[in-house]
């Protein structure tokens, strides 16, 4: 007679039903299962840089995605259980409690989320079954064409050995679709009250990120087949405002409420109905550059989050509170940078160029310690990934990926390029 299984399955980063394998094997495996979703408070709490690490925006975004993943378990008779406090007590307590021995999760690639997973394993029975099967990333990391610890520190020779050797159809093969069945719930298991935190409002209705599978499922058909705003999004793409110059994944990408290799079987769908071209390429070229920051942080590890980035020099950066609450507040002597910041406290959200400008004015006009501002985004973005956004504030601050050093943008004539008639700038100056 087989034993009777009973499995966890915790959802982090992965805030969907379909691709995603762990959820999927541990659905075939299990006779019982409980599927937990944990708010860590001390991403609520002051950090050293005067921010929190989970703002209104997102939490709002997250709240919403828990709340579609909840309506979706219930159609299959089962129930999200939300629980609030230090991950590795409720999960070994949970474990113990419950006498599970089969656990999934979706691995990511951040440094303090793989170390919470390897203090979990280390604290329990070698018997218990871990699903842990990639689907963060496009690509697994059996299936890079080096070791991590090989990985080049060049985007361009990242891409080019992926696309040396990886193919497309080896991406979309891996989707798989969601669970037909769930295996009954733990009846017992009650939800913690979450903390309240103020709701997110914004000025800019168009700027609406609504959270959760569903809705990343309609973004991505409405800005593919719907609209087809993918066949010009090499042109559109250095958009300063508005919704459909961009994709506007990146919210539903961070959370796992969508897969990368969803969006890009969705590409390549596309691609046979209505041909490939420039702009199509692009969009997998901007989730390699995503994949790249991934892999990146799994390389570096906490080295991402330090001063001194990768390259361990001295940035030469200070730190001034005045100006720092001047650049936060949208008030610093240059108003391209100006409407930037005011457009990411209004809505959440800024667009890939507009981080850059007010990346490079923080660190080299400024001179400001980098950090401070990789933390005022991780506490403001709807978007948040910690790879990416530390990464990238390394890269500008000439202490990370990019071997010549820090980047200096020219802004005045960045707004003549993208903002010649001062629209941009009046709609949030005004």
């Amino acid at each position: 007679m087989s034993k009777f299984k009973r499995g966890l399955f915790w959802f982090r980063h992965d805030l969907r039903l379909s691709d995603n394998p762990s959820l999927t094997l541990c659905c075939e495996q299990c006779d019982e299962l409980i599927f937990v979703y944990i708010l860590d408070p001390s991403l609520l709490k002051q950090t050293e840089f005067g921010t929190t690490r989970l703002g209104n925006a997102r939490w709002r975004f997250i709240q919403e995605s828990l709340d579609n993943l909840h309506v979706q378990l219930a159609s299959h008779q089962q129930r999200l259980i939300i629980k609030v406090g230090d991950a590795e007590k409720i999960i070994l307590k949970l474990i113990n409690e419950y006498h599970i021995d089969h656990i999934g999760i979706t691995p990511h690639p951040g440094f303090y989320e793989t170390q919470t997973i390897e203090t979990i394993k280390a604290q329990t029975d070698k018997s218990i079954n871990w699903q842990c099967n990639q689907s963060f990333t496009l690509f697994n990391q059996n299936e890079l064409p080096f070791e991590i610890k090989d990985l080049p520190d060049s985007f361009t020779q990242f891409r080019k050995k992926i696309e040396q050797t990886i193919s497309v159809k080896t991406i979309i093969e891996k989707v798989v679709l969601a669970p037909s069945n769930m295996p009954s719930a733990n009846g017992d298991i009650d939800s913690d009250q979450i903390p309240d935190i103020p709701p997110f409002t914004h000025s800019f209705k168009e700027m609406v990120h609504r959270g959760g599978e569903q809705a990343a499922q309609q973004q991505l058909e409405y800005y593919t087949y719907k609209s087809q705003h993918l066949s010009r999004y090499k042109e559109t793409r250095n958009g300063l405002d508005g919704w459909d110059f961009s994709t506007k994944l990146s919210a539903y990408l961070s959370q796992g409420c969508l897969s990368a290799r969803q969006v890009m079987k969705m590409v390549v769908d596309y691609e046979n109905q209505f041909g490939p071209n420039e702009s199509t390429y692009w969009l997998y070229f901007e989730l390699l550059w995503r994949d790249f920051y991934q892999w990146h942080q799994q390389k570096y590890q906490a080295n991402i989050y330090l001063k001194r980035g990768i390259q361990n020099s001295d940035p030469e950066l200070k730190f001034d509170q005045h100006l720092f609450n001047k650049w936060t507040s949208g008030e610093t002597d240059n108003n391209f940078v100006n409407a930037f910041m005011r457009q990411l406290k209004q809505t959440g959200w800024m667009s890939n160029r507009g981080r850059q400008i007010v990346a490079s004015y923080f660190v080299n006009q400024l001179q400001l310690d980098w950090r401070y501002g990789a933390a005022w985004f991780e506490q403001l973005l709807i978007d948040y990934d910690s790879s990416n956004n530390w990464g990238n504030w390394q890269y500008l601050a000439g202490v990370g990926a990019d071997p010549r050093g820090r980047r200096a943008f020219n802004i005045e004539k960045q707004r003549q390029i993208y903002d010649p008639d001062n629209h941009f700038i009046n709609h949030y100056l005004d």
